[in-house]
């Protein structure tokens, strides 16, 4: 079997600073994290066993970031099993995981569209309150000459 579990360059993971790094860090190291796999229920156990010199305290917080992805999302939504670190298959995936990884996305695309909804709003409200502006300026500057 090919071993996948590059050195984390030239800084440890000691050196690591933020969540978002220790994600980088295993998505280079595991390709099922790379390919945005559904991961097996204590995928976090599995990924120290293999490199300890990981920062635990980073370890979890990255893997919940990569597991509220809108990819892994997709990903999951449409799988039938999770795969363990090492990309072989691991327990199927429910129904209800399924249900509810749908359920997810569709908030968070709801909430976007919600958001853009009131960005548009208010870029709108800017541009009516400029153009009510210069009309009051045209107007002061019409009957301001007398």
């Amino acid at each position: 079997m090919e071993d996948h579990t590059p050195s984390l360059a030239p800084k440890a993971s000691a050196e690591l600073l933020t969540v978002k790094d220790m994600l980088r860090a295993l998505r280079e190291a595991f390709p099922v994290f790379a390919d945005n796999k559904p991961l097996a229920i204590g995928i976090d156990k599995q990924a120290m066993a293999i490199r300890p010199d990981f920062d635990k305290k980073l370890l979890k917080p990255a893997i919940g970031l990569h597991t509220r992805s809108i990819s892994y999302l997709k990903a999951l939504q449409n799988a039938t099993h999770r795969f363990n670190i090492d990309g072989t298959s691991a327990d199927p995936v429910t129904p209800a995981q399924q249900e509810l990884a749908a359920q997810q996305l569709r908030e968070r695309f709801k909430l976007g569209a919600e958001k853009r909804r009131a960005e548009k709003a208010a870029a709108e409200a800017v541009e009516a309150e400029q153009e009510r502006m210069r009309k009051l300026a045209t107007l002061a500057e019409k009957f301001g000459r007398k």
